[in-house]
């Protein structure tokens, strides 16, 4: 009988050591991390280079073509990419925004960092600067201090992305234009200009280009780089 609590009470003490060592070891072990949330896609980034013929891009077609071949070499060219520019009415056709051809939103570069949320959000409050208006690869755009500067941006728009009414070329002919000739808006990347005011800081209307040529986007800090956005 005594040998029978003996062996209770042994058996008693050694199951509660082994709870104490479990726990202690529980303690012990350190906590999984938590888990990263997914990097966002790229769905916005500022051509590594422009078509190569000045302003004359083949029109808005042309335009979404190159935006296209950069996406894919960037392993992007799953979506549809548009290039952000608009194009003045003419007798034949209306004229086109460049807000309107973009898709919806949100907006996130090449390093997963958040550009705009929505349309409005883009022309208001736009996440656009030297940081984060990156290219394709990720890689930090020129922008004013830098050799060469090419922070001039084809745009065509107003800073709400609108185009502008006819009667003035603010689109080298609708982007078919490589003269001296004519003149394309452009903005700034880099949020940087000539003086603080307004227009030297916008992403999309900061003044007219000097003509359409490359050695003309060239004398006023611009490759005839364009920005890109996935619409779909």
């Amino acid at each position: 009988m005594k040998f029978s609590h003996r062996l209770a009470g042994l058996t008693t003490v050694a199951l509660v050591a082994a709870t104490l060592a479990g726990a202690t070891l529980a303690q012990d072990k350190p906590a999984k991390a938590a888990a990263k949330p997914a990097a966002k896609s790229m769905s916005f980034f500022v051509t590594s280079s422009g078509v190569g013929n000045g302003a004359d891009l083949g029109g808005l077609a042309g335009a979404d073509k190159h935006c296209q071949l950069l996406a894919d070499v960037a392993g992007e060219g799953k979506k549809t990419w548009h290039a952000y520019l608009s194009t003045s009415a003419t007798d034949k056709a209306k004229a086109v925004n460049a807000r309107d051809r973009i898709g919806r939103g949100p907006w996130y570069n090449a390093k997963g960092e958040l550009v705009a949320n929505s349309v409005d959000d883009l022309h208001e409050n736009a996440g656009i600067n030297k940081k984060t208006a990156v290219n394709e690869r990720g890689q930090v755009i020129n922008g004013r201090g830098d050799t060469p500067n090419t922070h001039d941006i084809l745009t065509g728009s107003d800073s709400q992305g609108y185009a502008f009414p006819p009667g003035q070329d603010t689109t080298c002919g609708n982007w078919t234009k490589s003269s001296a000739e004519g003149s394309a808006m452009v903005g700034h990347h880099d949020r940087q200009g000539l003086d603080e005011k307004a227009p030297s800081k916008s992403w999309v209307m900061a003044h007219p280009s000097r003509g359409c040529s490359s050695d003309a986007l060239r004398s006023s800090g611009g490759g005839g780089l364009l920005y890109c956005f996935a619409a779909k």
